[in-house]
């Protein structure tokens, strides 16, 4: 990219009219270019690595909430959707999200990465977009865990991230999107979708997913009795899932902040704020939405139940983060207060709901991105600043109904809500159901009942006392005391 024809100009100016200083001032400017180039590509890259270490999170999160017969099988599916989603993404899903010149539904341009570097794209966007896709993969494996067969997480996944995913990124984030705020012809009522880092986009997209894996398979055994109560199938592990939350509790400041692209631009030129400022407000309002979540699912599941359960609030944690994930770049952190508020309480809600229907999801998943996902992107419409909008989007556009800004923000959300639970049941339920019928889906009673550790994977993920098993099998052997208990002398 060329230097700024108006920062040149500027200097030559101040250094005198002629060629010499003019051949100076284009020198300093390109310049002052390649090192805002070079600084807004190791923000993007450093908030790539922020975002792909929510892998390792999620593969902690799930470890800990499933039975220890099933970690091996739970952690395979984690390295499997990174791996399988970079492959995909490469080919396909870069294009179909961001590939231009396209049409508003899809992308049509730079399959494979051709044609890139560009003047729109460098390979760090490709790396954190591709983090993006690969964490709506995560949330998905969560609701089909304990009882899928291997197959098809193969098959879900590279759907998932090479078609279904980018169709929804490119609606909602590039410049030809139809519902695009960016885009640059019509906007959706004049105001296009704000959702800045992905409530609806990565969320929404994973958690729909997974209810539709979750309804056609049907709940785990035991899950429900046969009076149709409730039986909770605790996860073995609360170590792993308390270290998984914090673990994308870290990556969610590279998803959140990230989410800006860049660091260097000015608002105002020499004034102390600027884009640097938003992306700290960015981070401040991820950070109270996730905080208030937490303590006011602690305290509302104690009400409920008695207890103060750790499992539970980093749920509600998470709950919040998915929901100012649409909103964190345009709202007061006073707002995101009120979004972490709400969004513990659709969680429980939703979590409520999913028992009385007979709903199985081992993680919580579709509740916690689909149910809080979908709350943070009417959170949004309602809250957004007239100010940060501006800034963040460009333009005099409208902005929160709650702060005057009327209902054509409200309406644009909406229809985002409605159209990414239309696509992705389209695609991803169909998929879910012809997987089903090929009996590729689910696994046998038997091998379900045993572990897939075993059954599948060859073995357990943790090393057993031989003694236990000798118990399993029905041997016991009866331990010899020392015949003295004076100690040896040294």
């Amino acid at each position: 990219m060329a230097t700024s024809p108006t920062c040149s100009a500027e200097l030559a100016g101040l250094l005198g009219a002629n060629a010499t200083n003019t051949a100076a001032a284009e020198f300093i400017c390109n310049k002052f270019t390649d090192a805002a180039f070079a600084i807004d590509t190791t923000y993007l890259l450093f908030s790539a690595y922020l975002v792909f270490s929510m892998q390792l999170g999620f593969a902690m999160l799930c470890a800990g909430s499933v039975r220890a017969k099933n970690t091996m099988n739970i952690m395979l599916t984690n390295v499997l959707d990174a791996a399988a989603g970079g492959l995909f993404y490469y080919l396909f899903g870069f294009a179909f999200a961001f590939g231009g010149p396209s049409n508003g539904f899809i992308g049509r341009q730079n399959f494979a990465l051709d044609s890139i570097p560009s003047s729109s794209f460098d390979y760090s966007n490709f790396l954190y977009q591709w983090a993006f896709a690969i964490a709506a993969a995560g949330i998905t494996s969560g609701s089909i865990a304990e009882r899928t067969q291997f197959v098809a997480y193969l098959i879900y996944s590279s759907f998932l991230t090479g078609f279904v995913y980018p169709v929804v990124s490119h609606w909602f984030w590039s410049a030809d999107g139809w519902a695009s705020a960016f885009n640059t012809g019509d906007l959706l009522f004049g105001s296009g979708v704000i959702d800045f880092a992905g409530s609806g986009v990565v969320h929404m997209v994973g958690g729909i997913a997974g209810l539709w894996g979750a309804l056609i398979e049907g709940p785990r055994i035991g899950r429900f009795d046969h009076s149709g109560r409730s039986v909770a199938l605790r996860g073995h592990s609360a170590s792993l899932v308390v270290i998984g939350t914090f673990m994308l509790w870290f990556g969610w400041y590279g998803f959140n902040p990230g989410s800006f692209n860049k660091i260097s631009a000015a608002y105002v030129s020499g004034n102390y704020y600027g884009q640097w400022s938003a992306i700290g407000r960015t981070a401040v309002t991820t950070t109270l939405a996730g905080c208030t979540a937490a303590l006011t699912t602690l305290f509302g599941k104690r009400i409920l139940s008695g207890h103060w359960n750790v499992t539970d609030v980093c749920n509600g944690l998470l709950g919040g983060f998915a929901a100012i994930t649409a909103g964190c770049s345009v709202v007061e952190p006073w707002a995101a207060i009120i979004c972490g508020f709400v969004a513990a309480l659709v969680l429980i809600g939703c979590n409520k709901l999913a028992e009385i229907v007979k709903f199985d999801d081992p993680l919580e998943a579709a509740q916690l991105h689909g149910g809080c996902g979908a709350w943070g992107i009417i959170f949004t419409a309602l809250f957004a600043s007239k100010k940060y909008v501006n800034e963040v989007y460009g333009g005099d556009r409208p902005y929160g109904l709650f702060m005057g800004g009327g209902g054509k923000l409200l309406a644009a959300h909406v229809i985002q809500i409605l159209v990414i639970v239309g696509w992705v049941s389209a695609t991803m339920g169909t998929l879910f159901y012809i997987l089903h019928k090929l009996k590729l889906l689910r696994i046998s009673s038997e091998d379900e009942m045993s572990g897939m550790d075993l059954t599948r994977h060859g073995g357990f993920a943790y090393i057993y006392h031989e003694d236990d098993d000798m118990q399993k099998n029905g041997i016991q052997l009866r331990k010899i005391e020392p015949s003295s208990t004076t100690p040896m002398s040294v």
